[in-house]
């Protein structure tokens, strides 16, 4: 298991190229790239530059895998450059990513995610499964449809659409996606501290998805109160709740050669979990109660790690500031211990 970073969020310049992107995580000691969509590397899908950046990661010996974009044809209209990219059609748009990323990056393995994080929005809102206009059921029928239209081009390549654990969707029904289209041309990317949002234990949700899982997207969380509010903010990989050893082990029992992507972020989201609240608890049929409980001792067990002086409150870890490269270089080291104990070191 190779460790790397997601290139959206590996501290760089802003007119950094792709393969400049490479480059830094080669000089920080990273083993790959994890670029959220094929059009951050180029947006034009210049076939000779994905080239280029494939040879590139070759010659560092550096993983490389990237995404395309939403699969909910409701969300859609957030994208419009994957539209304009399919001259108005946006399956085409896609089609065109999945070609390009495949026929001249070699890459296999490609992110989609079916929804956005909705900034600024409040509560519930924030998450596209609590829409009225669309309900979520559904969004998950017309994205199941979606998926059928790209899944003989991901077979013709033999690719896979690595669907992202996000806040919206649980593993459950990203389960059920799989399960319904095929495994042939679906996979997981699990992001490690987003399923806890949907009521889920992570360790449970390993297992659940372990079998699909083809990408990462791995990071820590700390779970407690802001404003009478309970809910979820991000940490670096080790000074969280989440039990690193167990969800690699799962995770590794499966692939052993599964990529683990670092995706470092800010503390300032606090996302709401309603684990009391009925109109939360009514949009998430599959709730399992002992999961629900797990998520409980998490948040205690790490209260009284902060009581006996072992960890930061919540407000001090909201409170402090973001550097984005500590985060990558404590997380990494974190991984690193964690693979050396459960004795999964490449």
């Amino acid at each position: 298991m190779r460790i790397g970073v997601d290139g959206s969020k590996i501290p760089h310049e802003a007119d950094d190229s792709a393969i400049r992107i490479l480059e830094r995580a080669h000089g920080i000691g990273m083993e790959g790239v994890y670029f959220r969509s094929v059009l951050d590397v180029s947006p034009t899908l210049d076939r000779g530059f994905l080239t280029e950046v494939r040879e590139c990661a070759e010659s560092l010996d550096l993983y490389l895998q990237m995404g395309l974009a939403k699969v909910n044809p409701y969300a859609a209209s957030e994208a419009p450059h994957v539209r304009r990219l399919g001259d108005g059609d946006y399956t085409r748009g896609m089609v065109k990513m999945i070609e390009a990323a495949h026929e001249a990056a070699g890459v296999t393995d490609l992110w989609v995610a079916c929804a956005n994080y909705q900034r600024g929005l409040p509560g519930y809102y924030v998450f596209d499964r609590f829409r009225t206009d669309a309900p979520w059921a559904d969004q998950l029928v017309a994205i199941e449809k979606f998926l059928r239209l790209l899944a003989p081009v991901a077979r013709d390549h033999g690719v896979h659409l690595n669907i992202e654990t996000h806040e919206e969707i649980t593993s459950y029904e990203i389960v059920r996606l799989i399960e319904a289209v095929g495994d042939d041309v679906l996979g997981v990317t699990f992001d490690t501290a987003n399923v806890v949002v949907r009521g889920e234990d992570p360790v449970a949700a390993a297992r659940r998805v372990a079998p699909y899982t083809r990408a990462t997207h791995l990071r820590d969380f700390v779970l407690g109160e802001q404003d009478g509010v309970f809910g979820r903010v991000f940490a670096p990989i080790g000074q969280g709740s989440l039990d690193w050893d167990a969800i690699l082990g799962i995770l590794h029992a499966e692939n052993p050669d599964l990529p683990l992507s670092i995706e470092n972020a800010g503390p300032t989201l606090h996302l709401p979990i309603g684990l009391d609240d009925p109109e939360w608890i009514a949009k998430h049929p599959d709730l399992d109660p002992q999961e629900v409980a797990r998520i409980r001792e998490m948040a205690a067990e790490y209260a009284e790690r902060v009581e006996r002086g072992e960890a930061q409150s919540l407000d001090v870890v909201r409170a402090t500031p973001y550097d984005g490269a500590h985060f990558i270089d404590v997380s990494a080291t974190a991984l690193r211990d964690a693979l050396s104990r459960i004795g999964a070191t490449v």
